[in-house]
């Protein structure tokens, strides 16, 4: 029996029902673990499978909500209190950010038509969002607003990580933050047409005209989200759509995305992961295992996952452009795996 840990992290929709569907391809995983604040499946699981199946009577209720001016995830919130009758335990599942991330984690099970089974462990000390440390305990935010403080964070993280943010730190290469790359980003939007962030995923309802007109009179990240964000369109939603924009993923890239599964890419392992990557392979032959790129890319002839690698390899282009020692490119074809004894 296999079993997987998932830290729970603000993902894209897209990339989680992407990881679940390598998780089924693997063959060998058995479960699917992650944090919530319930610490109850059942509710949770109720709620997935609604979002999922989406019965007449839910959507009825959602479009009422919309129409009324609500934000997509918050008449989202209302349609499911009412359809749910506002049952307490119900309420609970719909109100904090880990149970709603795990909701999308069941929803990914659920559309894949899964056989691995999900559990829930309930999230002690902190809330997804605080930046409270608890018994040596914090979340992801508080963890990234201590980096960006220069604070330590020996106390919240395993040594082995604490050890490598520090040497990124030492050498400059710690990139914190989204608006380290604002110039990269509004320069990329004021290159494109509007037809072409139309293009970009979540771009709807005309936004590419506000997007347009924000960016050619803004010189910096946080005037630039606080001219196009409204109730409608939120910060996060905004923040994505940025993203989109400088890595040029367009809401055809997402659309191919859904309907193939994707490559999986081996970054690091160690005896046991070593162990685990043979028995992949037993498993399921046809898996598409990365573990060199050139080598894949030479091997591998599905174009979608080509393109889809490609993505990958401007990314982490980018990412480089801010580190201050070797900010060089191609380091996916030149890094070597990490193997760990």
């Amino acid at each position: 029996m296999s079993f997987l840990l998932f830290t729970q992290f603000q993902v894209l929709k897209i990339l989680l029902l992407g990881a679940v569907k390598i998780l089924n391809s693997l063959g060998i995983i058995d479960y699917l673990s992650f944090g919530s604040e319930l610490g109850a499946i059942k509710p949770l699981d109720d709620v997935a499978t609604v979002l999922a199946k989406e019965p007449r009577e839910f959507s009825n209720i959602l479009k009422t909500q919309l129409k009324s001016g609500l934000s997509y995830p918050k008449a989202r919130e209302v349609a499911l209190q009412i359809y749910f009758g506002n049952s307490k335990v119900y309420m609970e599942a719909l109100k904090n950010p880990n149970n709603i991330l795990g909701v999308e984690y069941l929803k990914a099970l659920k559309r894949t038509n899964s056989n691995i089974t999900p559990v829930t462990i309930k999230r002690e000390n902190s809330d997804y969002n605080s930046s409270k440390v608890k018994n040596g305990i914090t979340s992801s935010t508080g963890i990234r607003e201590m980096i960006q403080n220069g604070q330590k964070i020996h106390r919240v993280v395993p040594f082995e990580t604490y050890e490598i943010i520090e040497k990124l730190g030492e050498k400059g290469n710690l990139v914190t933050s989204l608006k380290l790359f604002e110039k990269e980003i509004i320069y990329t939007l004021r290159k494109m047409s509007t037809l072409e962030i139309a293009r970009l995923p979540d771009v709807t309802e005309g936004l590419e005209n506000k997007i347009k007109q924000a960016v050619n009179t803004s010189t910096d990240l946080e005037t630039l989200i606080n001219k196009i964000k409204s109730k409608r369109f939120t910060q996060t939603r905004i923040q994505r759509i940025l993203l989109y924009a400088l890595l040029g993923i367009t809401k055809k890239d997402m659309s191919v995305s859904q309907k193939v599964t994707p490559y999986i890419r081996v970054l690091g392992f160690n005896s046991h992961g070593k162990r685990i990557i043979s028995a992949i392979a037993e498993h399921n032959p046809r898996a598409k295992i990365v573990v060199s790129v050139k080598r894949f890319f030479e091997t591998n002839k599905d174009m979608n996952l080509q393109d889809m690698l490609m993505k990958d390899i401007l990314a982490t282009n980018i990412y480089t452009l801010k580190y201050k020692t070797d900010p060089v490119a191609n380091l996916d074809y030149t890094h070597k795996i990490l193997e760990l004894k």
